[in-house]
């Protein structure tokens, strides 16, 4: 189970971010349950969408709340953000991303238990959720994921994803943190967006209101429609259970990083 849901090569890249295990000075204590144990009981909770009580621990060794605590200090460490990049910059160095168009969308997810970062839902009866926002580049792999309150204008949510793209490794040159082109529907339709996107070398191929119509997005933003269903796909996903919004952001962040590591394994 735990080779399963954590290969030997992913398990090298978590290696590099993972957080030294602290050392008590009086010595003594319990065993330390190993980290790619625990990594496998985290994944399991992310794509089974139990609880952390759920959590079956003759598969994995650690306890629900031995998982949940590592979880949560590996989240304060921002290890899985660092995982995601490790990941995105294997797919870079091997010539797996395509930079020349990105897509940029959004996804609510209802809050079961409300939390930070929730607010009412204007398309769900006002009920409180919180919405996904990801940029994808040509083929669908997450680029950039936030988290925010689903009463937030997606058009808010554009330039702090564009700037948190993380500079990535290219097969040739320099890192690379900019798309060519990036789409988007009418959503992000503001004169303030497309004036910050071009002079940052960004086409903008946004949908205008009242003048494109809405079928010929489909031509180039279909892929990032079918990350956001692989997204909802991940059990822990479908419905939002933290109260914690960085609880919330790191299960984004694991999902996203187990999407570009099926394509770094294919």
């Amino acid at each position: 189970m735990v080779e399963r849901l954590v290969p030997d090569e992913l398990w090298e890249l978590f290696q590099w971010v993972v957080p030294e295990a602290p050392i008590r000075p009086q010595g003594g204590g319990r065993r330390r349950h190993g980290d790619r144990e625990v990594l496998a009981a985290i994944v399991f909770v992310a794509t089974s969408g139990c609880t952390w009580q759920q959590l079956p621990s003759a598969s994995f060794g650690p306890s629900g709340a031995t998982a949940h605590r590592r979880f949560t200090g590996w989240s304060k460490a921002r290890v899985w953000a660092e995982l995601h990049r490790l990941v995105l910059d294997e797919l870079g160095s091997r010539g797996e991303l395509d930079w020349s168009r990105c897509a940029i969308d959004s996804v609510n997810m209802r809050a079961a238990k409300r939390g930070s970062l929730t607010g009412p839902n204007p398309v769900d009866r006002g009920k409180y959720g919180s919405k996904i926002h990801l940029i994808t580049e040509r083929t669908g792999l997450p680029l950039s994921v936030a988290i925010s309150g689903a009463n937030v204008h997606d058009s808010q949510a554009l330039i702090p994803l564009v700037q948190g793209i993380p500079p990535i490794c290219s097969r040739r040159g320099r890192r690379r943190r900019r798309p060519g082109k990036l789409h988007g529907d009418k959503g992000y339709d503001c004169n303030h967006l497309w004036r910050w996107l071009r002079p940052r070398g960004i086409t903008p191929r946004i949908a205008r209101k009242g003048m494109d119509s809405s079928q010929r997005l489909g031509r180039h933003r279909w892929t990032i429609e079918r990350t956001m269903a692989r997204l909802a796909g991940c059990r822990r996903l479908h419905r939002r259970y933290e109260r914690k919004a960085s609880h919330f952001l790191a299960f984004t962040s694991i999902t996203c990083t187990l999407i570009c590591y099926r394509r770094l394994t294919n």
